[in-house]
C-alpha cells in the first residue's frame, strides 16, 4: 500500500469562497489558504451538491448524491427536521470503510455538532475519531453555571432565560419571541446560552473548538507516521453560527465605534426593520474574524504535516458544504434559508493539493460538485470507478486533460428550493417547478436583478426538466414531517 499517498479531507462549515484572498477577496485575511492555493489546484466553481450539513455531509461520506431527498425519514428527537437530513444508510458503504478494507488508516475529527445525533453513525470506517463537544445547541456544560451579567452583552438576559432554558428547549423552540424580539425562537435563545455554557472555560485562542480540531489533527499524523497510507477527515464547525470571533480576530474587522449587541445568530431571512447596517456589519466582522481562525489553524496543521514529511506523499483537499448570506442581495437575507441560494450560500472553495505538487497554480472554471472530492479520493486510491456506486467525478482527469466529462449544469435541493445553474442562468425554484428567482449571471454575476418575470417559458421549461432529469423523475413532497421538532411540534420557519 505504500504506493498510495496519504488522504486528507479538510471540511469548514460555511466557508464561502468569497470571504478567501485565492478567490479574488481583498479584505479578509487568510494567507495561510492563500498559501495553500498556490501549491494546489483551485476550482472557481465548486457547489454544494445538497443542503444543509447532515445532508450535505452524507454525500461527503459516500460519493453519491442525495438529491432530491427520495428516501427521507424524519428522525425522533433529532433538533432537525428536513427533507435529507437522516443517518447514513446501513445499506451504502462509505469512503472511510473502502479505504480501511484496502488497508489505509482512518481518522476523524471534528466539533460538527450534528454528526452525532442518536443512530447516525457517520464514524463508520474510521479507526480513531474524536468528537470536540460544545458547539452549536450541544448540552455539554450545563447552563446552571451562566450568571445574568454572562448574558447582558448578548440581549436581555431574562428573556434570554425564559425562552432559551434547557429544560424548555423544545417547547420554546415552536415558539416566537415577544413582539418587538430582533431573536427569531426559542432555539436562537438556546443557542445563546449553550454558547455562553459551553465556551466558559476558554481563556486563550488554543482552546477554541477550531484549535483543538486541528491540533488533534496534527497529532494524528504525528502518532501514525508509521501507519501510511492514512486517510483523515478533519472536519470543522467554523466558521458556522455561533458568530463570536476571539476578540483578536473580531478586532481585526470591527467598526471600533460599535456599541450594539453581540448578535451570535441572525434571523433567517429579510432583516429589514429587524437589524440595522451597523448590526449587521458586526455580524460580518465575527464571521470574517472566525474565517481568518481557521485560516490560522488550518495553516498550522499544513505546517506540521510538511514538518513531518508527509506532505509530498499527500493528497489535501479544502471544501465546504455551503455558505451564508449577509445581506448583500436584493432581499437582504442572512443567514442561509432555503429560498436565498445565492452566490454567498452556493459558491465553496474547492481547493486541492496532488502528491508531489502535481499541477500546483492551475485554476478551472468547470461546474463542480463538493462530491467530486470523494471521486477524487477513490482514484488516488488505486480504486476504478467502474467498481464503485458513486455519482461524484474524478478532477485527475480533469486535471490531466484526460477525457473529462464536463457538466452543462448544476442541481441542488435544500428544504423546499431547488437550485439551478449553468452557464447563463442561476436560478431558484419552487418545489412545484415555478420559478422563485432567476438571474442571468453572465450579465448579473452577483445575482441583483431578479428577470423570472421575463425569462421565455421554454428556458423554465428546459431548467426544470433537467432538474427532473437529475431527479430520477420525481421531488418527493414531505409535508407533513418536515415542520416537526423531536416531539412532532411544528417547527419555526
Amino acid at each position: 500500500m505504500t504506493q498510495y499517498p496519504n488522504i486528507i479531507l479538510v471540511i469548514s462549515d460555511t466557508l464561502r469562497a468569497l470571504q478567501l484572498g485565492c478567490y479574488d477577496n481583498k479584505n479578509i485575511k487568510t494567507p495561510n489558504i492563500d498559501a495553500f492555493a498556490k501549491e494546489s489546484i483551485v476550482f472557481e466553481n465548486a457547489h454544494p451538491e445538497t443542503l444543509p450539513t447532515i445532508p450535505a455531509r452524507r454525500g461527503m461520506h459516500t460519493g453519491r448524491r442525495v438529491f432530491p431527498f427520495h428516501d427521507y425519514k424524519p428522525v425522533k428527537w433529532d433538533i432537525v427536521r428536513l427533507p435529507g437530513w437522516q443517518p447514513l444508510s446501513n445499506d451504502e458503504d462509505t469512503l472511510a470503510e473502502n479505504l480501511a478494507s484496502v488497508g489505509y488508516y482512518t481518522g476523524f475529527v471534528t466539533d460538527t455538532m450534528p454528526y452525532f445525533a442518536p443512530g447516525f453513525n457517520f464514524t463508520r470506517g474510521f479507526w480513531q475519531w474524536e468528537f470536540i463537544r460544545g458547539k452549536q445547541i450541544d448540552k455539554w456544560r450545563s447552563s446552571a453555571i451562566i450568571s445574568k451579567s454572562m448574558l447582558e452583552k448578548y440581549g436581555n438576559p431574562d428573556k434570554l432565560l425564559k425562552y432559551g432554558n434547557d429544560k424548555d428547549i423544545l417547547k420554546n423552540t415552536a415558539q416566537f419571541g415577544a413582539p418587538g424580539d430582533k431573536f427569531d425562537c426559542g432555539y436562537d435563545y438556546n443557542l445563546i446560552i449553550r454558547h455562553v455554557a459551553n465556551t466558559i472555560d476558554i481563556h486563550k485562542e488554543e482552546d477554541t473548538h477550531t484549535a483543538r480540531v486541528f491540533r488533534w489533527a496534527s497529532n494524528f499524523i504525528e502518532d501514525n507516521d508509521k501507519f501510511q497510507p492514512f486517510y483523515l477527515l478533519v472536519d470543522c464547525f467554523d466558521p458556522h453560527e455561533p458568530w463570536e470571533a476571539p476578540l483578536n480576530y473580531y478586532k481585526m474587522y470591527a467598526d471600533p465605534n460599535y456599541k450594539g449587541r453581540t448578535i451570535i445568530i441572525a434571523p433567517y431571512g429579510c432583516v429589514d426593520g429587524i437589524l440595522s447596517f451597523e448590526e449587521i456589519d458586526n455580524i460580518k466582522a465575527h464571521y470574517n474574524g472566525l474565517v481568518s481562525l481557521v485560516d490560522t489553524w488550518f495553516g498550522y496543521f499544513i505546517n506540521n504535516l510538511k514538518k513531518s514529511g508527509l506532505w509530498d506523499n499527500s493528497l489535501i483537499i479544502l471544501t465546504s458544504d455551503h455558505g451564508s448570506n449577509f445581506g448583500e442581495y436584493p432581499d437582504h437575507v442572512v443567514g442561509k434559508p432555503h429560498f436565498s441560494l445565492y452566490p454567498g450560500v452556493m459558491n465553496i472553495p474547492m481547493i486541492i493539493h496532488l502528491p508531489g505538487g502535481k499541477a500546483s497554480g492551475k485554476r478551472f472554471k468547470s461546474f463542480i460538485y463538493n462530491i467530486d472530492a470523494v471521486g477524487t479520493i477513490y482514484d488516488y486510491a488505486g480504486f476504478k470507478k467502474k467498481n464503485l456506486n458513486i455519482d461524484g467525478q474524478s478532477l485527475n482527469s480533469l486535471i490531466i486533460g484526460d477525457q473529462y466529462k464536463e457538466r452543462e449544469y448544476l442541481t441542488c435541493r435544500y428544504d423546499t428550493t431547488l437550485w439551478y445553474r449553468d452557464e447563463k442562468y442561476w436560478a431558484m425554484i419552487n418545489i412545484d417547478g415555478k420559478p422563485m428567482a432567476i438571474y442571468d449571471i453572465q450579465k448579473d454575476p452577483t445575482c441583483q436583478n431578479n428577470i423570472a418575470n421575463f425569462v421565455e417559458k421554454e428556458i423554465i421549461n428546459k431548467v426544470w426538466g433537467r432538474i427532473l432529469k437529475d431527479a430520477n423523475g420525481d421531488i418527493p413532497i414531505y409535508q407533513n414531517s418536515e415542520r416537526t421538532d423531536a416531539l412532532g411540534r411544528p417547527n419555526r420557519k
